[in-house]
């Protein structure tokens, strides 16, 4: 019985993949560096950034794999399917960052490397500007209060007549019973009138409430009583 050996090593050479590794390993540096300079929640995990670099890299080697053979490039879906990630992402930014180093990753495999560093440059400074200038920044900001009132009566509507006079807008989000029913409690979220404080608010709420319990959430306030 004979056996033939096919070497698949003559589509690329040594350079090739020293290019590809390091070119790959330096942008995905380079996007790393930058999500961490462009980070601003406490989310933050150095292995993720670490990720990122490899990803990069791992996609390079692929793309010098398949190459242009399309049986190759099944073979290797096809053995990529059965991995699967059951770590959810905290922000959505971050998707981002892993679809810019795929790409430099596979830009770098298919040797465009002009390409790969183009992109890598550009797209990273529209994110550097995007952070300093802080674009796309709403400068609503929307609080949460949770009431809790009596289950008989006209407390809800006493409630939101308070609303009205405290607030821009809000919105109803749930309803649901406390205390083994003998409480309701009200969820909203409101856009504060300007020069309306938390405290007044929980004043007026509680004015109406019964006395009982009224919490007002915000990204830089908290009064609960």
């Amino acid at each position: 019985m004979n056996f033939e050996v096919f070497d698949l090593t003559g589509t690329f050479s040594a350079v090739d993949v020293a290019l590809t590794l390091a070119l790959s390993f330096v942008l995905s540096v380079v996007i790393g560096l930058v999500y961490r300079a462009t980070h601003r929640n406490i989310s933050y995990s150095q292995s993720f950034v670490q990720t990122l670099v490899v990803v990069g890299m791992v996609i390079g080697v692929i793309m010098l794999v398949v190459g242009s053979n399309i049986a190759r490039a099944f073979a290797l879906v096809g053995a990529l399917s059965v991995v699967r990630f059951r770590n959810a992402l905290k922000e959505t930014r971050d998707v981002g960052f892993i679809f810019l180093v795929m790409a430099v990753g596979m830009a770098t495999g298919t040797r465009f490397y002009t390409l790969s560093i183009a992109a890598t440059v550009a797209i990273c400074v529209a994110i550097v500007l995007m952070s300093r200038l802080n674009a796309f920044a709403s400068n609503i900001q929307r609080q949460v209060v949770k009431v809790q009132v009596p289950p008989s009566g006209d407390h809800d509507a006493r409630v939101e007549d308070v609303l009205v006079q405290k607030t821009r807008s809000f919105d109803l989000v749930s309803t649901e019973t406390v205390r083994g029913g003998s409480l309701i409690e009200l969820f909203y979220t409101v856009e504060m009138k300007r020069g309306t404080r938390p405290r007044e608010l929980v004043d007026a709420l509680q004015a109406v409430n019964t006395g009982q319990r009224v919490t007002v959430l915000s990204g830089y306030d908290q009064t609960d009583l």
